[in-house]
């Protein structure tokens, strides 16, 4: 495993954006010995995100971008991952609520065996700061799924992801979903093939600033858990 891809799914995230590489550009640098790329993978932005992807990319020779017209996380992870020549792609939130210096952690499991490595906030280790209302909705979600799809993970949607690409290329055009659900759908298929996957525990503080809304978010994923409840 020599090279990987960070994907950086955002909309509307002009401001947020350069604060992002700000910090991932010198980490990467310090922290990684593999070949690596960032790319952003901007989902029908209506703002100047796009205008500052490029501007970002034409300053770091590491930095992408590609374009989406239409929105959604899970779309624009499909895109970039199955386009991706890299070794290992990955993905995590423009806001950086989770610790950067797990990644690593993430890129050794996969080359210890495991074809997927997920940052997780809910099991033992991890260290999080978030509002009572997004805290228990999280646990909420998890135990359900957990109940229903009888999952080995706790934590399917935490924004800190690394997976093989032969393991993307596998289950990417498995997924139905192009939104929030993508993670949670991805997992859930990935156990039920046989797919090795280690979850780890992350320091994760809370964006106030967070675009998921709960509502809309916890009926995708709930008509989510349901449909992949019936498909074999």
């Amino acid at each position: 495993m020599s090279s990987v891809d960070i994907v950086i799914p955002v909309y509307n995230e002009e401001r947020d954006l350069p604060r992002c590489l700000a910090r991932l550009v010198p980490f990467f640098e310090a922290s990684l010995s593999h070949e690596w790329r960032v790319v952003i993978a901007d989902n029908g932005s209506t703002d100047a995100t796009l205008e500052v992807a490029k501007a970002l990319a034409h300053q770091h020779p590491r930095v992408g971008y590609i374009h989406l017209d239409q929105k959604g996380r899970g779309r624009a992870l499909r895109r970039a991952w199955l386009e991706s020549t890299a070794d290992v792609v990955s993905y995590m939130d423009v806001d950086l609520s989770t610790e950067l210096e797990v990644f690593p952690k993430m890129l050794a499991a996969l080359e210890e065996g495991y074809d997927i490595a997920i940052g997780s906030r809910l099991i033992k280790g991890a260290k999080v700061q978030r509002s009572f209302k997004r805290a228990a909705s999280s646990y909420s979600y998890s135990l359900l799924m957990r109940a229903i799809h009888f999952t080995s993970f706790a934590d399917a949607q935490c924004g800190f992801k690394a997976l093989t690409t032969r393991a993307a290329r596998a289950l990417v055009p498995l997924v139905e979903s192009q939104h929030w659900f993508f993670d949670t759908e991805l997992l859930i298929l990935a156990q039920r093939q046989g797919y090795r996957i280690k979850e780890t525990p992350v320091t994760w503080l809370e964006d106030p600033d967070s675009r998921v809304r709960l509502g809309s978010y916890g009926l995708e994923c709930l008509k989510g858990l349901l449909r992949m409840r019936f498909r074999r």
